[in-house]
């Protein structure tokens, strides 16, 4: 891939299940195109979207109506000229027509491939689980249904990674020809998966394929900010969103994406970068033209 020295930023803007009742996450296209807008403005040339159900009190459950998502996605294009869109595809069980009709239905330029097999879990402090144990189960067989895809509507995967494993996995899928090129975000803070420690950054761009691009997804609290501070030294790319978290570096709540970009923005700045364009963040991706 084409490289650059600026600093591509994502914006996670909702999340799958996050309750817009409970925090400022978007849901219907309007809200969606207003924090896709805070967030352009400050410095996002990708935004990472996730379909929400417009259906009067459901909007904190996922929907995959391609109509729904071509609603959300024509607004944020509308509002955010240039802007990439990178939608989520994360789905349990072998049955992947639901997102592959939306991708279908409005042609992302990225879109997230989840990468390898993770026992989701969190425990509570009373020692009891916070939801039943579950498999995000992502045989080789559904990632290649999905990279069929995603070829045929010229998205680009965004490997997700959860662990170190999944990392090397996206290597082997390049040997045996199921991917070229891979761009990696590296998934940090699940609690069943790698922590949110800039340590462990320092060593996971080593086990991707030669040339490859990569990011970080910081999941946590203020105590992210570290994370992404190393994630800009070391010339990844950046992410954030009311997805990923709720709170500033200084621990105070975000009020909406564009605060959390513009603390990411500074990150770059810190580290002696600027910050891409949508068309800069689209040529060193190479992407098609939007």
């Amino acid at each position: 891939m084409a490289t650059t020295d600026k600093a591509i930023i994502t914006c996670a803007l909702t999340g799958v299940l996050t309750n817009p009742k409970q925090h400022p996450v978007p849901v219907t296209p309007e809200e969606m195109a207003a924090e896709a807008k805070r967030a352009f403005d400050a410095g996002a040339s990708i935004v990472h979207v996730h379909f929400r159900s417009q259906e009067p009190g459901w909007g904190h459950m996922p929907s995959w109506d391609p109509e729904v998502a071509a609603s959300i996605v024509d607004a944020i294009r509308e509002r955010c000229p240039g802007i990439i869109i990178n939608m989520s595809t994360g789905v349990i069980g072998p049955d992947i027509s639901a997102p592959s009709a939306c991708m279908r239905r409005v042609k992302p330029e990225i879109a997230a491939c989840n990468a390898g097999t993770l026992n989701y879990l969190k425990a509570r402090s009373a020692g009891t689980w916070a939801w039943p144990p579950m498999v995000f189960d992502n045989p080789v067989d559904k990632i290649q249904a999905f990279l069929d895809v995603m070829a045929e509507t010229g998205a680009m995967p965004e490997f997700e990674c959860f662990d170190l494993g999944i990392i090397r996995s996206v290597g082997l899928y390049v040997d045996v020809g199921m991917a070229k090129d891979p761009h990696y975000n590296f998934v940090m803070g699940v609690a069943s998966g790698m922590p949110a420690d800039p340590e462990l950054l320092s060593y996971l761009p080593k086990q991707t394929k030669p040339g490859s691009s990569w990011e970080v997804t910081a999941i946590g609290r203020s105590e992210v900010w570290d994370l992404h501070q190393r994630a800009a030294e070391l010339g990844g790319a950046l992410r954030s969103g009311l997805e990923d978290t709720f709170y500033l570096p200084s621990g105070e709540r975000a009020t909406s994406n564009g605060e959390l970009i513009t603390a990411l923005a500074a990150c770059a700045e810190r580290a002696g970068r600027g910050v891409a364009s949508p068309d800069e963040a689209r040529a060193a991706l190479e992407l098609g033209s939007p």
